[in-house]
């Protein structure tokens, strides 16, 4: 007698968020490897303490606002509910460019106090907190890229409940950059 096996299930990713999520698995490698070359070298003895800008405890309230919000905007596209995901889009979106002009303004603060980015004048801990905080900015850019694609889309009725990989991805990578933040400050904060 001839039998049939039926089929296994097998697990599939999408090949959108598989490639997202080995980005992110990048940026964390990447991270992980400048925060631990940070901690190799303030052992050698000239390595400057200074407090960290305010503006930058300032900009890490915005970018969790913006992850609440990102969040509602999730929600808003689940429930078809597409002129509160628009806003919370924008929002998000505004959020996000404010979380980048605070860092700019944390920059000029740094400069103010004489904590220069490489040359003569610089320390080495000053160079790591710029280098750290503008490679998140820089990411927080391409953040900023994507949220407006996806306001873009949802403006044309795109996203909604029955499409929401688009938001799905742009969300996961939002409150990753949130995240990545907070771990850089506390970071920064606890080891300088």
């Amino acid at each position: 007698m001839l039998t049939i096996e039926e089929p296994k299930p097998t697990f599939t990713v999408n090949p959108k968020r598989f490639l997202l999520w080995l980005f992110i698995v990048t940026i964390i490698m990447m991270f992980a490897a400048l925060t631990s070359a940070y901690l190799v070298r303030s052992s050698d003895g000239d390595w400057l303490k200074f407090d960290l800008p305010p503006m930058f405890m300032a900009s890490t309230a915005i970018i969790l606002l913006s992850s609440v919000t990102i969040q509602f905007a999730y929600w808003f596209a689940t429930n078809n509910k597409m002129n509160l995901l628009i806003a919370s889009m924008a929002v998000t979106t505004i959020l996000g460019l404010l979380f980048l002009y605070l860092q700019v303004k944390g920059w000029g603060q740094l400069v103010d106090e004489k904590i220069f980015l490489g040359g003569r004048y610089s320390n080495p801990a000053g160079s790591f907190v710029y280098v750290i905080s503008g490679l998140h900015a820089f990411h927080i850019i391409s953040g900023l890229i994507y949220l407006l694609i996806v306001l873009y889309s949802s403006i044309r009725g795109r996203v909604n409940s029955t499409n929401l990989l688009q938001i799905e991805m742009c969300t996961t990578y939002w409150h990753f950059l949130d995240l990545l933040w907070i771990y850089l400050f506390v970071f920064l904060q606890f080891n300088n």
